[in-house]
């Protein structure tokens, strides 16, 4: 094997390993795992962003996400601890949320509170899943249940 690839294979495991993904791991001075943190999650909001005029994928980007969230977490949204809604991108009035989330057209972002931040992401994945709605909403349903868990 050449130096370049052992170079190469050491720092993809590297990245892999170390920091690639968020944890809620605790570590102390002496760098040793002592907890896992669970970070309480005050609120989840789950916002279909769209244009005035939608094709039928952002139609179904919405509605299955709403579907989801009022079959599997009812509950929550009676709580307050999920919110959803469908955010048009056009009006002036949506403008305010429009910049919070970065949105720039049909998309569904989620954004997470807890006592310390507020995070926002965009879930594109969802697009490659409305050809299939069961699997549409277990997938979503999988994500909203991480995030509730403060994952």
């Amino acid at each position: 094997m050449s130096n370049k690839f052992f170079f190469i294979v050491l720092v993809t495991s590297l990245f892999l390993l170390v920091g690639c993904s968020k944890t809620n791991k605790f570590t102390t001075d002496n760098g040793a795992l002592d907890n896992l943190i669970e970070v309480n999650i005050d609120k989840l909001e789950i916002y279909h962003f769209h244009a005035t005029n939608q094709c039928y994928s952002c139609k179904t980007v919405g509605a299955y996400a709403e579907e989801t969230i009022n079959t599997y977490f009812k509950d929550e949204l009676e709580k307050g601890i999920i919110v959803f809604d469908h955010i048009n991108v056009d009006l002036p009035e949506n403008q305010d949320l429009v910049v919070k989330y970065g949105a720039t057209g049909s998309s569904l972002w989620l954004g997470t509170y807890n006592e310390k931040e507020f995070d926002q992401e965009e879930n594109v994945n969802v697009w490659y899943k409305i050809k299939d709605k069961q699997n549409y909403m277990f997938y979503l349903k999988g994500i909203i249940e991480q995030k509730l868990a403060g994952n």
